[in-house]
């Protein structure tokens, strides 16, 4: 079996609408889909829920369900805020630029812009505590082969110690830089 793309990915919202309408204002993402049902189709549970999906680009769908009879939303509290988050591509840097101004002109505090070698984000809550992130590749073929040669040794380190191997350690320490 092969994977052919991401088909969903499904979060939890807190309002359908205003989910809809976040996405579409400032991220500019089409409303493509809604379902809604009185029981669970797999499980058949008895749980009203509207199902929407928003289009992610290239394919990809990112979808959310409000759940108006279970409890309020939360969250792991054990797994810091910046580890769960939705990471989503831009074309370039000026376009990660651009959407930075467009969202802290609407009110919206943004992390970043953050330089991680081979691309570069900013980081933002959607309005149901989701952490997103918008990234732009900017990394060379040289970057990414170096990465790939060394990924395995680096999970295999990792599973030993638990410490950060320093296979790629030139991603931070500025020997990078041309």
């Amino acid at each position: 079996m092969k994977i052919q793309r991401i088909h969903h990915v499904a979060y939890r919202c807190i309002d359908a609408k205003t989910t809809v309408d976040w996405y579409e204002k400032h991220l500019g993402m089409n409303f493509v889909l809604a379902i809604a049902e009185d029981k669970v189709p797999s499980t058949k549970a008895p749980d009203p829920y509207m199902h929407i999906f928003m289009d992610a680009g290239g394919g990809n769908v990112l979808a959310f369900f409000e759940l108006p009879n279970s409890p309020a939303m939360g969250r792991d509290s054990n797994t810091p805020d910046w580890v769960q988050h939705i990471a989503l591509k831009v074309d370039s840097v000026a376009e990660l630029e651009a959407a930075k101004t467009r969202l802290q002109a609407a009110g919206i505090d943004v992390i970043g812009i953050t330089d991680h070698t081979i691309f570069k984000s900013i980081y933002f809550f959607d309005p149901n505590g989701h952490r997103l992130e918008l990234a732009a590749d900017v990394g060379t073929p040289e970057m990414y082969a170096k990465l790939d040669a060394c990924k395995r040794e680096m999970l295999d380190e990792w599973t030993r110690t638990k410490q950060a191997p320093k296979h790629a350690a030139w991603m931070h320490d500025g020997s990078h830089a041309a």
